[in-house]
């Protein structure tokens, strides 16, 4: 995809000189962004996950927060709580990291059921529930959660009906051998990911202005025939011979506005059925399920999407 759009352009320009060799991830990041859709990032230690999204708040000037999930993380700790002040004999609401505007959820596959039920809840409602009374958040609010790819133990797997709340899961892999030899030698010149003070980011963006871009993302019009071709390859998902469990209604409605994010980035103001194929992948991936056999033959998931792609007749 080439971003059009000069705001979203710098952005991702921007990252990518960090971040180097996740061109395909950054673009997949900005659509989420556009459309409000939170995400997960899975990979292994040491990808990137929390330098990108850790990056991409100070380019547009964003409250940033980061929960380290953990086991014995109790809802109280990411919502808030009400405490009692024994000066005043009254309570005082003691606001959690979760009112801010991006939030990057560390591991979240290592924390109890409990509490991934109240970081989802707050992301679904876009409010938290304390003591009865509703609390706003904030309008731009953007979850990024990551997992370990290889690390199950110990580790409580989102179920389905949670998992199925993230827009994307991106997958961060390995960069190839060209970019990590420009990893490597950034590193040589002074550059320190854990020192993003010292290179003095210039902020690219406003929430405002981000804000404005999700407005003009949503009036991007889809023709009737390119809606027929969404709905038939989300009901393929559910026709599958390799798939248990297919893509919810959720699914369709964040596919639609996601294909229209990724058309407005592109300069459209219509969505076209490759919009449509290019974000199944990160759309699809986390929310279908394999059936036990088809696993046991080793077939992946972004094959099985692939297929479905092939399978489903592309409109003129």
């Amino acid at each position: 995809m080439n971003v059009s759009d000069p705001i979203f352009s710098r952005i991702g320009q921007s990252l990518n000189h960090i971040v180097v060799g996740q061109t395909v991830l950054v673009e997949q990041l900005l659509v989420a962004l556009l459309c409000g859709g939170h995400i997960i990032l899975e990979g292994v230690p040491g990808t990137g996950k929390t330098l990108l999204v850790r990056v991409l708040a100070q380019l547009i000037e964003a409250d940033f927060r980061r929960i380290q999930l953990t086991p014995d993380i109790l809802p109280s700790d990411i919502l808030g709580t009400n405490i009692f002040d024994l000066n005043t004999r009254s309570f005082t609401l003691k606001k959690g990291p979760i009112f801010t505007q991006i939030l990057l959820a560390d591991e979240i596959n290592r924390t109890p059921p409990k509490t991934q039920a109240a970081l989802l809840e707050a992301m679904e409602e876009e409010q938290v529930t304390l003591d009865g009374e509703s609390l706003p958040l904030s309008e731009l609010f953007w979850v990024a959660a990551t997992q370990n790819s290889l690390e199950f133990e110990g580790t409580y797997p989102l179920p389905e009906a949670q998992i199925d709340r993230f827009l994307f899961k991106l997958v961060v892999d390995y960069p190839d051998p060209a970019h990590e030899k420009q990893m490597l030698q950034n590193v040589q010149g002074g550059f320190e990911s854990k020192r993003l003070d010292l290179m003095k980011l210039q902020p690219l963006a406003t929430v405002a202005q981000i804000l404005q871009a999700r407005q003009a993302a949503r009036s991007v019009d889809i023709q009737e025939n390119v809606l027929d071709y969404l709905l038939a390859l989300i009901q393929r998902t559910r026709k599958h011979p390799d798939i248990q469990l297919g893509a919810s209604p959720r699914s369709a409605v964040a596919w639609l506005k996601a294909s229209k994010a990724y058309a407005w980035l592109s300069g459209r103001k219509f969505v076209t059925p490759d919009d449509v194929k290019a974000i199944a992948p990160p759309l699809l991936r986390h929310r279908l399920i394999l059936r036990p056999e088809a696993q046991l033959d080793g077939l992946v998931m972004d094959s099985v999407v692939e297929s479905i792609l092939t399978q489903v007749p592309v409109p003129r």
